[in-house]
């Protein structure tokens, strides 16, 4: 009896050894696929966006205008948004100065061409942070017919929860020159000076929420 116990001791051992020793299992890896994150996706709280433009009148004043209905989003991975890709509409026959008879004068063939490039549309190429809170957005922007690539000067102005949503803020602020872009009016006063000066300051004022 203790020799069979022996032997059966001896085989188990044997069978243990075996196994310890057995060459494990070579995954192929190969075909494995990275699974990317999901960029985040912000999109405008409009109520709480507006786009602001100011141009020159008779040298010597400014005049003021908005446009009332625009989209926007932005997709980022990045916790500083340094991978931002952001876009945003505007169209054209929302423009308003609180004067209809200007109004109508921007959406004619002087400037803006409503009837037939109803829409402005900005790209972005790059979003740069530029240290603290500022950052330079760079992208391609699209008036009439004409694309060119244009920066704004960016203030980050946080990120908060309200409102049944987390929200962040960003000020964007741009000057164009608008003959870039064949809105080409150029009457002049007697003095020479233009009526409507070249240069266009833009202010965007963006909330966004993530979506």
């Amino acid at each position: 009896m203790n020799k069979f116990l022996s032997v059966a001791a001896i085989v188990a051992i044997s069978g243990v050894a075996l196994m310890a020793f057995k060459p494990a299992k070579v995954v192929d890896q190969s075909n494995t696929k990275s699974v990317a994150p999901l960029a985040t996706k912000w999109v405008l709280d409009k109520a709480h966006t507006n786009i602001l433009f100011s141009v020159s009148h008779l040298v010597v004043s400014d005049v003021e205008g908005k446009f009332k209905s625009f989209d926007g989003w932005m997709e980022t991975d990045k916790a500083d948004f340094s991978d931002a890709k952001i876009g945003f509409t505007v169209d054209i026959n929302s423009i308003s100065t609180d004067n209809d008879m200007r109004d109508k004068h921007l959406k004619s063939d002087d400037f803006f061409n409503a009837e037939k490039f109803p829409q402005m549309k900005f790209e972005s190429t790059s979003f740069t942070s530029v240290g603290g809170n500022k950052y330079k957005l760079t992208g391609n922007l699209t008036i009439r017919d004409i694309t060119k690539p244009v920066t704004f000067d960016v203030n980050y102005g946080g990120m908060v929860n309200a409102m049944g949503g987390t929200h962040i803020g960003f000020k964007a602020k741009a000057t164009l020159n608008r003959f870039d872009y064949n809105l080409k009016w150029s009457a002049t006063t007697e003095a020479g000076g233009l009526i409507a000066g070249k240069d266009v300051d833009i202010t965007i004022n963006i909330d966004l929420k993530k979506s």
